[in-house]
C-alpha cells in the first residue's frame, strides 16, 4: 500500500486542510498582505525587490500557490517548492534607508513576521465567516503550520505553535511596527487597486473588489487598524464585518468552482486536479467543494493523514 505520507501533506482530517482550502482564502490572504506590510524591513523588500504595483497579483496568487502546494501538495512538491523559495530569498537584500544596513531577506526574524501574519490571517477570516473550531482545534491549526514555516527556511520551533503562543508574538512584535510610505501605498492599493494590462478588461467591475479589501482592513485587530488610519472607524461595523464576511462567502459559493478556479496560477489549478485523482485513489470523494469531502467506508490504514 502506498504510504498515505507520500500522496499528501495535510488531509481532511487536519484543521488546516478546513481553514486553507475555504472560498474565503482571497479576503485572509488580502487581510495577511496588509498586516505584513506594517513590519518596515519587510516591506521595503517587497518593494525593492519585486514589481508590486505593476503586476499586483503575482504577490497574491503566488502566495495562494504557496500555500496549496505546502498543504495539499505531495511532501515532494511541497519539498522542491520550498528549494526553490529558499534559493531565491537566498540571494534578495533589503536597504534600510533609515539605518544604511542592509538585510537579507531570509533573516529569520523577517520569516517569522510574515509566516504569523499569514497564518493567523487566515485563521481570523475563516473563523469570523462562520466556521467553528474548538480551543483545541485552533492549537491543532498553529501547530500544523508550524511545519509549514519549514518549506521558507525555519525551523519549527522559531514559530508559535498555539494561540497563546501567536497572541505572545503579536504582543511583542508590536513595537516593531509602524506605517512606512510603501506601507501606505500598499495599504491604499489593496483597497483600489491599479488593473495591471491584461486584466484591463475587467476595469469595470474594479468596483467589486472595495467590498473584499475593506473587509480585510476591519478584519484587522484594532491595533493594526489604529496604525493605518485609513478608513474610519465606525461604530458598530464589526458585527457587519462578520455579516460581510458571511455574504462574500456564500457570493464566492456561488459561483462555478471551474470559473472560480480560472483566478488561480495554471499550477495551482493542475495542483487541485491532481489532488482530486489522488484523493480518489483513497476512496476519498469531494461533496460540494473539496473542504468537504466523504471518507465513510474506507479502510483505516488509507486515511490521508497530515
Amino acid at each position: 500500500m502506498v504510504s498515505t505520507r507520500e500522496l499528501i501533506v495535510h488531509g481532511p482530517e487536519t484543521v488546516s486542510w478546513r481553514v486553507v482550502l475555504d472560498p474565503l482564502m482571497v479576503v485572509a490572504g488580502v487581510r495577511a498582505l496588509m498586516l505584513q506590510a506594517l513590519h518596515p524591513t519587510t516591506m521595503r523588500g517587497v518593494w525593492q525587490n519585486s514589481d508590486f504595483l505593476e503586476r499586483p497579483l503575482d504577490r497574491l496568487f503566488n502566495t495562494a500557490n504557496f500555500v496549496a502546494v505546502t498543504t495539499v501538495g505531495t511532501p515532494a512538491q511541497a519539498d522542491e517548492l520550498g528549494a526553490r523559495v529558499r534559493a531565491v530569498h537566498k540571494w534578495l537584500r533589503v536597504k534600510d534607508p533609515d539605518t544604511g544596513r542592509t538585510h537579507r531577506v531570509d533573516e529569520p526574524e523577517l520569516l517569522r513576521w510574515v509566516h504569523c501574519a499569514e497564518v493567523a490571517s487566515y485563521l481570523e477570516v475563516i473563523t469570523r465567516r462562520g466556521l467553528k473550531l474548538t480551543p483545541a482545534e485552533i492549537d491543532a491549526y498553529y501547530e500544523e503550520q508550524r511545519h509549514t514555516a519549514t518549506y521558507v527556511g525555519l525551523h519549527a520551533e522559531d514559530v508559535p505553535g498555539d494561540a497563546a503562543a501567536m497572541a505572545a508574538f503579536f504582543e511583542e512584535f508590536r513595537a516593531e511596527l509602524r506605517v512606512i510610505p510603501e506601507s501606505r501605498a500598499t495599504m491604499r492599493f489593496l483597497l483600489w487597486p491599479k488593473m495591471p494590462r491584461e486584466l484591463r478588461f475587467l476595469a469595470p467591475l474594479k468596483f467589486l473588489w472595495f467590498p473584499i479589501g475593506a473587509l480585510a482592513y476591519y478584519s484587522l485587530p484594532k491595533w493594526a487598524r489604529e496604525l493605518y488610519g485609513t478608513l474610519p472607524e465606525i461604530p458598530g461595523v464589526q458585527p457587519l464585518v462578520t455579516l460581510g464576511l458571511k455574504l462574500n462567502r456564500l457570493g464566492v459559493l456561488a459561483i462555478p468552482a471551474r470559473l472560480r478556479a480560472r483566478a488561480f496560477k495554471p499550477e495551482t489549478r493542475e495542483l487541485m486536479e491532481d489532488l482530486r485523482y489522488r484523493l480518489a485513489t483513497l476512496g476519498i470523494e469531494p461533496r460540494r467543494n473539496l473542504q468537504k469531502v466523504r471518507t465513510d467506508h474506507v479502510e483505516p490504514g488509507a486515511r490521508i493523514a497530515a
